[in-house]
């Protein structure tokens, strides 16, 4: 099993170090497409899949999710969390053994979702219809003190319920000076990055690397060429991956696409360790 480059405790203090600057933005990897943000004294968690369930669900079918990579933390030893989000239905993106002990531990948490997704999120959470803040594709919202605008995922499609709003979505983030996107699980599609780069400047872009490929029986999304390759068109100022070495049927070697084609195109990378973190380098 790959070992997380920090666990546990040594996540938790790495969490806690006081940053160098009020406006720094530090992010950390805790695996698959989570990501843990912090700026203005807040913090935001992108997508978070923090336990075995679908390890277990699988066990013993046709579709094994074994896992690769150690947890990073438990659920419920991470406090101070103003936003969560969720990207879409599926497990490893809305996960109720890692979002409801989080939710408890956090108890003023907001958690933002697809519109379309409400009375699911509602039932697996056992929360409130209520409770979650909807968003949509071009839809913006302050959470927290963090804007957040919903942009069209396709996984494979940009499926739509029956008032029209997405089932997927990605997340254009901004704070202060900054700005990200966090993809979740997508293709890349026509028009997907004139439309980040119409909502502005992109100082990380947070980008899946698995590829599409059929045969896993699962919905794709975006290889490395593909990642490399966007980040490049919104001129990102980094572009970190994701969605690779959690479960050994559904994952991509960083080495065999987008590395080289992030140094081909002069796109600059990023590449962490699950539980390592990275502070944001200051746009020029």
């Amino acid at each position: 099993m790959i070992q997380a480059f920090h666990r546990d405790e040594a996540f938790l203090t790495d969490v806690a170090r006081k940053p160098s600057s009020s406006d720094e933005l530090k992010v950390w990897w805790v695996g698959q497409s989570g990501f843990l943000l912090r700026t203005g004294g807040s913090f935001l968690l992108l997508d978070p899949y923090l336990s075995d369930s679908l390890t277990k669900k699988y066990a013993r079918t046709d579709k094994p999710h074994v896992r690769m990579t150690e947890r990073v933390i438990a659920p419920e030893r991470l406090r101070g969390i103003d936003v969560i989000t969720s990207s879409h239905n599926h497990t490893d993106h809305l996960d109720a053994e890692t979002l409801c002990p989080i939710i408890k531990a956090n108890p003023r948490v907001s958690l933002v979702i697809p519109e379309a997704n409400r009375e699911f999120v509602a039932e697996r959470l056992g929360v409130s219809p209520s409770w979650p803040i909807g968003l949509d594709d071009n839809i913006r919202k302050d959470v927290a003190g963090w804007q957040i605008t919903g942009v069209a995922s396709a996984h494979n499609e940009i499926a739509k319920d029956v008032s029209g709003h997405c089932h997927y979505l990605g997340y254009y983030v901004q704070r202060g000076p900054w700005a990200v996107y966090h993809s979740g699980d997508t293709l890349v599609y026509e028009g997907l990055a004139g439309k980040l780069r119409q909502l502005g400047r992109t100082d990380v872009a947070f980008l899946p690397i698995n590829g599409n490929r059929p045969e896993r029986g699962v919905a794709g999304n975006m290889d490395g060429a593909d990642a490399a390759t966007l980040a490049h068109a919104i001129d990102a100022g980094v572009v970190i991956p994701h969605h690779f070495e959690m479960f050994e049927f559904n994952t991509a070697d960083s080495r065999e696409q987008f590395i080289p084609e992030c140094e081909r195109l002069k796109q600059p990378y990023r590449l962490l360790r699950a539980g390592e973190s990275f502070v944001v380098p200051c746009a020029d």
